[in-house]
């Protein structure tokens, strides 16, 4: 799932992901506004990535601080956490602790490039998209998300991870497609 330009190191991948998540993040203005997600805000979103990150180093023994207020500042609480993620994944410790996955043995860090990669870019969008923006997806992060999705199989529309797809229209580009299959609409 990794090529020549997507980094194998979890803290570095980690890192370049969430800088692109805070800076849309700088950019919102209205946290309330309804996200693509059924039901959420753009806050919702942010606080959905921090806590389901936050939940999965937990149950896999990594000591946390306090988790950081979302409802005091998303764009804040996103910095933080992403700062504390981005120091753990560092520690080959962390990165390296092998754990039993879904799909079999794995380590810590194989979950943050493979799982949680996947989850970053495509909530990037849809808190982009909650305040008015279309962000493009670079070819790199298409390819992520079509090898995750081909990975997910029918676990892809599991409770919690994404609706079921819609129709693309025909004409499509690759990005409109790709987030049909994740039950969005540009």
């Amino acid at each position: 799932m990794t090529d020549q330009t997507t980094p194998t190191d979890p803290s570095a991948a980690f890192a370049e992901l969430a800088d692109r998540v805070q800076r849309v993040a700088d950019e919102v203005d209205d946290w309330s506004a309804p996200s693509p997600c059924e039901g959420w805000s753009a806050a919702d979103v942010i606080a959905h990535l921090i806590t389901t990150e936050r939940d999965f180093l937990a149950e896999r023994g990594v000591p946390l601080p306090p988790a950081p207020d979302v409802a005091t500042g998303p764009g804040a609480a996103w910095r933080d956490h992403a700062s504390l993620v981005g120091e753990l994944l560092a520690d080959p410790g962390v990165a390296d602790a092998e754990y039993e996955g879904f799909f079999g043995p794995t380590t810590i860090g194989a979950s943050f490039l493979r799982f949680y990669g996947f989850d970053l870019m495509v909530h990037r969008w849809d808190v982009g998209r909650a305040s008015g923006r279309d962000l493009p997806f670079t070819d790199a992060e298409l390819d992520t998300i079509e090898a995750s999705v081909a990975g997910f199989g029918e676990h892809l529309y599991d409770e919690g991870i994404c609706k079921p797809g819609v129709e693309a229209p025909t004409d499509a580009d690759r990005s409109t497609r790709v987030l049909a299959i994740l039950g969005r609409v540009r």
